[in-house]
């Protein structure tokens, strides 16, 4: 009886043992989890500064390119403005009122005018039965009228022009190079005041000028 008691007595685990076992265990599973944290918590902060790294790399690029771009735009529009400028400026210089003369016009449309139609005419039924020589003609004998004295540009310009400006008596204002066709543009500006050109010829029909300014 007592044998057996001894050999129950040997078999049974010690308690000191059994607590150090299940110390070391929890221990170790702590440590674990401590190198498991530690290394989890390293890798997500190299991927942060990697992305921080990344995120900083691409926000320079698009200021960068931003930069480029606002420099690509501003160069030609530079140089448009200028060439713009340099332009406007040309077209003012050269209608300016010092480059500027006045005139007044008599207009014959004839049946090779770009556009057959006057307020005299509406529908055009005289002037595409008309000649050019016949509008020359007509034109010659109105300007011998005026030469001589017996009748006034306005006066006549009023009646017989083919052009809107009858009712101011011919008088087309003052005007520049460039604003009137070639022909009748040259013609001006070759007359003195007061003097009145030979037939002139247009795309509108023909005109005798008399320069007024």
């Amino acid at each position: 009886m007592t044998r057996k008691v001894e050999i129950g007595l040997i078999r049974a685990p010690p308690a000191a043992s059994l607590s150090l076992r299940y110390f070391c265990f929890i221990l170790f599973l702590f440590l674990s989890f401590i190198c498991f944290y530690s290394g989890v918590s390293k890798a997500a902060k190299i991927d942060s500064d990697r992305k921080r790294k990344k995120s900083s790399i691409s926000s320079a690029d698009r200021t960068a390119a931003k930069a480029g771009d606002q420099h690509k735009d501003k160069a030609p529009t530079s140089s448009t403005n200028h060439h713009h400028h340099h332009k406007k400026k040309s077209k003012m210089s050269s209608s300016s009122p010092a480059n500027q003369v006045r005139a007044s016009h008599i207009l014959i449309k004839h049946q090779g005018s770009r556009r057959k139609a006057s307020w005299k005419d509406p529908e055009g039924r005289v002037i595409s039965n008309t000649t050019r020589d016949a509008a020359v003609s007509q034109l010659k004998a109105l300007r011998d009228d005026i030469a001589s004295g017996n009748a006034k540009f306005g006066e006549v310009a009023s009646r017989h022009s083919d052009c809107s400006s009858a009712k101011r008596g011919g008088d087309l204002g003052p005007f520049g190079r460039g604003q009137m066709q070639k022909p009748f543009e040259d013609a001006t500006y070759s007359l003195k005041i007061g003097e009145i050109s030979d037939i002139v010829d247009t795309d509108s029909g023909v005109h005798i000028i008399m320069r007024t300014g």
